[in-house]
């Protein structure tokens, strides 16, 4: 048996879905997955071996049954999948918050804006905000938790700056330090 699970995308912040991707002589009997919200205690839930299983904040335990689910947070997993003899643990950096605002902001650019000095520094800018966010999921991946964070944190100030004063272009130049400041 050799145990392996993978988050794969929902696309939505209300949920997030773990895949078995384990290989198995005989599946295991009532496995279980261990996830740790950020800023949570650890839950444990049956897992259905080879399926998708979907999580929500209510089976997360951060909402009451019966209560309409919220948004999962942001932030860094940790997701250990028992049975019997073995566990695997993965880490992962959920940032489906912070791409939902991400493609809010890119939608609202004119793409058929005249000025392209301005189009092409609002671009610069939006590149370097889905860098951060891709190096803050590259850091989580490899167990690097305070620096994923730290980009995850860099990402969310650039996005808020970009979103709030439009980016700070003036079509002059296509520097983006305003939106680098701590």
């Amino acid at each position: 048996m050799s145990l392996d699970i993978l988050v794969v995308p929902t696309y939505s912040t209300y949920t997030m879905a773990v895949v078995d991707a384990s290989v198995y002589s005989v599946p295991p009997v009532s496995p279980e997955i261990d996830i740790t919200v950020p800023g949570f205690n650890p839950v444990t839930i049956v897992f259905s071996p080879n399926q998708i299983n979907l999580f929500n904040s209510t089976n997360l335990e951060l909402t009451a049954v019966g209560v309409d689910t919220l948004p999962i947070p942001d932030g860094v997993y940790t997701l250990t999948y028992n049975t019997s003899t073995e566990s695997v643990t993965k880490t992962i950096m959920r940032v489906d918050q912070l791409q939902e605002k991400f493609d809010n902001a890119f939608m609202k650019l004119d793409m058929m804006e005249c000025d392209l000095a301005i189009k092409k520094q609002q671009k610069v800018a939006l590149d370097s905000i889905y860098y951060f966010i891709q190096g803050s999921i590259a850091a989580a991946n490899n167990c690097a938790v305070d620096t994923a964070n730290t980009l995850y944190d860099q990402a969310a100030r650039m996005l808020r700056n970009f979103s709030s004063d439009g980016c700070g272009c003036t079509g002059n130049n296509y520097t983006i330090t305003a939106y680098y400041n701590c």
